[in-house]
């Protein structure tokens, strides 16, 4: 049962420069398709580029809420970007008080831009969220986020926060980090999100799942999340690959895959 990467960076460097590899691992792992994930508007032409040269690869329009100091989105633009056939999401967006502190306010009003436009093009959202769960909840209530749609990306957050999530009409994604021992909580997690809410995801380049801990990730490598769950859930790994395949088709549109 083929699989899908429903959010990777293929424009970064490890793998933009060896993609002719990238997309025969992919094959040969019964990966059928990825979303390439926006990060910044100035590196957004690459994304795009990938998504218009490779039927398999699909972009998004977004900044994250770690790049601090760059062009800022607003919402006229990133609908304006989103409006190409290969662009199926917003984001990625949402709020990060791992990495940088003090006021971020900056932040979450970029993540009200990325929610505003989202439910103006009707396309769904991809959402970031780290050490600010009650801070990306508020504002995806109050931006009324349940009218665009969209996904909770590599989740690392308790159970309640899924159920809130879930409740709004999102999606929950599982990365490599699933695989890892350490990883009680999100294993928790991963056996109770509706099989039918559920995305698959590396990442990559980032969070390579065991047995490549610590080594450059690759869409590939998406067949492992798939594997641990399936194990987590006691259910097979073709039935995880089917229905997540169908969740990514259902949530980003006939257009994808």
């Amino acid at each position: 049962m083929p699989f899908i990467d429903s959010h990777c960076h293929l424009n970064f460097p490890g793998l933009a420069e060896n993609m002719a590899d990238v997309l025969a691992q992919m094959r040969h792992n019964d990966v059928d398709g990825v979303l390439c994930v926006s990060v910044n508007l100035a590196d957004f032409p690459q994304v795009l580029a990938l998504a218009e040269q490779h039927p398999n690869i699909y972009a998004s329009v977004g900044v994250h809420p770690d790049y601090e100091g760059v062009e800022e989105p607003d919402v006229a633009r990133l609908v304006e970007l989103a409006q190409h056939s290969e662009v199926i999401a917003i984001g990625e967006t949402g709020l990060d008080y791992f990495r940088l502190k003090g006021d971020l306010e900056w932040q979450r009003m970029r993540f009200r831009t990325h929610i505003r436009a989202a439910r103006e093009c009707g396309k769904p959202l991809i959402i970031h969220t780290r050490e600010a769960a009650a801070d990306t909840l508020r504002i995806m209530a109050e931006e009324n986020a349940v009218g665009a749609g969209g996904v909770m990306h590599c989740f690392t957050e308790t159970w309640e926060v899924a159920e809130a999530a879930l409740a709004m009409g999102f999606y929950i994604s599982f990365s490599g980090i699933v695989t890892f021992k350490s990883a009680k909580q999100i294993k928790e997690v991963a056996q109770r999100v509706p099989l039918e809410r559920m995305l698959l995801e590396t990442d990559a380049p980032y969070l390579a799942p065991v047995p490549h801990r610590g080594k450059l990730n690759q869409p590939a490598y998406v067949k492992y999340v798939a594997e641990e769950i399936a194990l987590l859930r006691g259910i097979g790994v073709d039935e995880v690959g089917r229905r997540t395949t169908e969740n990514f088709m259902r949530l980003f549109g006939s257009r994808a895959i």
